[in-house]
């Protein structure tokens, strides 16, 4: 039999995102092949010190064992099947399997994994199926289970859910049976390899010209800040953005989760929460980092989000002088970010009166920017609030600027404006005592 081949040392890796792979689903038949060569390969390597050596050495021992195999077995493939086959049983031995073409696809946001059989991704604010899809349940198993040991975690029937970052910064979210009732499930949240600065923002219409000079003011006049929104519209983006205007000296903490935050400041002490291991030991909440940060002589700390108790400690840290220290929310309005807060700082098991509760967020938070992520995808700024103090039992706000959304045009896109509600901000002596001249509003 003879077998049409580009050499393995110069065959070039199929691109990736936009190849044969991802327009031509595999049939049964290539399936059942792949896994046979997959099982056979497993068995004749030596996976241990496949990670020792460069890809290419690797891709050049595996074409040269798959060529065998297939002699063996009298199963002709041309070059371009060939090709294919490689890329994928080197995705399966080193990589991610029918993902990686995925996550090499920039344009993609998130990769959704619903069971073996279906693959979504968001792509332009848009979730679409694709083509990709798993041999079966336990091949997907095998690639969560290579994910999740990258970075250094374990998931099994007795911790079937698993939430970490891969070494480039994507958050990972795996949950498995007997928990996820259908089959094994995967979520990916990507994050641009060149992060949003406010000015890439402006061009993709998240916000005007005008609320950038505004918020880019505000970091820099050392504001504290909450940023309120739902899932998926933007928040962590938009923090990375405002965090450019910090000043290259000061001495930035940050707490999270799963490190997402990219900050480009040179001064950037990250710190992540630890689960407990399989004892129930060793656990490590962002309570307990926020309270080691504030002896580590921070200028600001900035937490990925918060969800629980963790709020009073953030808040008494913007009280006590580490100001322009950012944070974010899970709320559909600026009012309801504030009723989560006064919540979660009940959660920390201290017996305030609701007044003292609010006035300790009063204090404590100047700024609060409301995203939204509209039908079509986009996500955008669609309010900008200041809170103006306390009148009795109410935290008052003044909007200064909003987003009117005014439908949507023919290609399914919302249209809308931002308005600017002409009120002074309230934080513009601040401002100018710190050295920087705030955005007021149009033509200012």
């Amino acid at each position: 039999m003879k077998l049409a081949f580009t050499p393995p040392s110069t065959a070039a890796r199929a691109p990736a995102p936009t190849d044969r792979r991802a327009a031509e689903p595999p049939t049964a038949d290539y399936f059942a092949l792949k896994s046979s060569l997959h099982q056979r390969l497993l068995e004749r390597l030596d996976l241990a010190g496949l990670g020792q050596r460069a890809a290419e050495q690797v891709r050049a021992e595996v074409a040269e064992l798959v060529l065998a195999m297939l002699k063996e077995d009298a199963r002709p493939l041309n070059g371009e099947e060939l090709l294919r086959l490689l890329d994928d049983l080197m995705d399966d031995l080193t990589g991610f399997g029918p993902l990686e073409p995925l996550l090499q696809d920039q344009d993609i946001s998130d990769i959704l994994v619903n069971t073996a059989r279906e693959v979504y991704v968001e792509r332009g604010g848009r979730i679409e199926r694709t083509q990709v899809r798993f041999a079966d349940e336990r091949h997907l198993l095998r690639v969560i289970e290579r994910i999740v040991d990258k970075v250094g975690r374990r998931i099994d029937e007795s911790q079937p859910m698993v939430d970490a970052r891969l070494p480039d910064g994507s958050r990972i979210n795996a949950v498995i049976p007997p928990i996820a009732v259908d089959g094994a499930q995967l979520s990916i949240r990507r994050f641009a390899r060149i992060p949003f600065d406010l000015d890439r923002l402006v061009a993709t219409g998240a916000l005007d010209a005008r609320a950038a000079s505004l918020l880019q003011g505000m970091v820099a006049a050392r504001l504290n800040i909450l940023i309120s929104g739902g899932t998926g519209t933007g928040k962590t983006t938009l923090l990375n953005a405002m965090s450019t205007a910090i000043g290259a000296q000061e001495r930035v903490v940050t707490i999270e989760d799963a490190a997402e935050l990219q900050l480009q400041q040179p001064h950037v002490v990250r710190l992540e929460t630890r689960p407990a291991n399989i004892e129930g030991r060793g656990e490590i909440t962002q309570r307990d980092l926020l309270r080691n940060a504030l002896r580590m002589r921070p200028d600001r700390i900035i937490v990925g989000e918060v969800r629980a108790g963790e709020a009073f400690d953030m808040l008494q840290a913007m009280n006590t002088g580490h100001h322009g220290s950012i944070t974010t929310v899970h709320a559909n309005t600026p009012r309801d970010a504030l009723s989560r807060l006064e919540q979660m700082v009940g959660m920390a098991g201290l017996d305030l009166a609701p007044r003292a509760m609010r006035s300790q967020i009063a204090s404590a938070i100047e700024v609060v920017i409301q995203l939204q992520r509209f039908a079509d995808g986009a996500r955008r700024v669609v309010s900008i609030q200041e809170i103006a103090g306390q009148e009795g039992e109410v935290i008052t706000m003044q909007e200064l600027l909003r987003f009117d959304a005014e439908g949507v045009d023919e290609l399914g896109r919302t249209r809308g404006r931002f308005v600017w509600t002409g009120l002074r901000p309230l934080c513009l002596e601040k401002a100018r005592a710190a050295g920087v001249r705030l955005q007021e509003g149009p033509g200012a």
